[in-house]
């Protein structure tokens, strides 16, 4: 039986705040048993726990940043690991931190002292208020209500950045000892809108971009696998375009070193309402499409593909 781990470090302040775990894990194996499979998914922006320090700071209320949450995305994957796979989900929400972003790509307008040097503030994401902690939220509606401090930057890091990206390198390292290499899928949701305006090979709007850094992330072998098995679901897919993936892609991406990844974007309007943020009728069957990718991915033949 696999059931919900958490995983995370826990300090006297975290807890008193009510938001640890951070992240947690589902493992498809009994403690001390290597890794069934070399598939790992992951959930980076599906938490939806906005803790007290941050609340306090903030203008808006919680609904209004829920806009920037991937809602469900860890339900359509959890049942991953009855097949297999290992699963790493956010609770924390994107809002809070993202761990889809450097951990020190900051906005210094947001804070009152200074950044070291080693903040990353010059980034693309940066300048659109969509750092490691975002400044803005939909519709470029600052968060903050007054500027932080570095320490509380540096708090949200090393309580969830830092230790969810820990044990997402572990369970990398895991599969990659066990299987001889390690294939990482990331999995996102983007809006209606973001999804009608780039057309799916074949035309009209897409259902699924898979991003891979134009190649670079990982084999040629899974993009295309993910492509065909998808669009034999119906899906129209997409490649890179609008998104090629993030942080979490490019840093883990490193075929030549046996790791491969790749992100999975979902357009909401397939299993959401994204005004009320209700699911939709479609859930229940995207949940059972990506179970059957799931399957696919569980069954193929790495060697002989990547």
């Amino acid at each position: 039986m696999t059931a919900w781990e958490p995983i995370a470090s826990e300090t006297p302040e975290t807890a008193e705040q009510g938001f640890s775990p951070a992240f947690e894990v589902m493992r498809a194996r009994a403690e001390g048993e290597p890794p069934p499979t070399p598939l790992v998914f992951a959930s980076p922006h599906s938490g939806r726990l906005y803790p007290p320090d941050m609340m306090a700071a903030a203008r808006l209320a919680a609904q209004d940043l829920r806009g920037s949450e991937d809602a469900f995305v860890d339900d359509l994957i959890g049942g991953a690991p009855a097949l297999g796979v290992c699963v790493i989900r956010a609770r924390l929400a994107r809002a809070y931190i993202d761990l889809n972003r450097d951990a020190w790509e900051l906005d210094p307008a947001m804070f009152e002292d200074a950044l070291p040097d080693f903040a990353q503030a010059r980034t693309a994401r940066v300048a659109a208020g969509l750092g490691a902690i975002a400044r803005v939220a939909g519709e470029g509606r600052p968060i903050y209500a007054r500027k932080l401090t570095f320490a509380e930057a540096k708090a949200r890091i090393e309580t969830a950045h830092r230790p969810y990206h820990d044990a997402l390198d572990r369970l990398l390292a895991q599969a990659r000892g066990a299987h001889g290499l390690a294939i990482l899928v990331d999995w996102h949701s983007m809006p209606a809108a973001a999804a009608r305006g780039h057309r799916a090979r074949g035309g009209g709007p897409c259902d699924i971009v898979l991003g891979d850094r134009f190649g670079a992330a990982c084999g040629p072998g899974l993009t295309a696998l993910m492509e065909k098995t998808l669009e034999g679901l119906g899906y129209r897919v997409a490649r890179n375009a609008p998104y090629a993936g993030g942080y979490t892609t490019e840093h883990y991406g490193r075929p030549s070193r046996r790791t491969h990844a790749i992100q999975v974007e979902i357009n909401r309007a397939l299993y959401m309402n994204e005004t009320t943020r209700e699911p939709a009728e479609g859930l229940a069957r995207l949940k059972t499409d990506i179970e059957s990718v799931t399957a696919r991915l569980v069954q193929t033949d790495w060697t002989e593909l990547l």
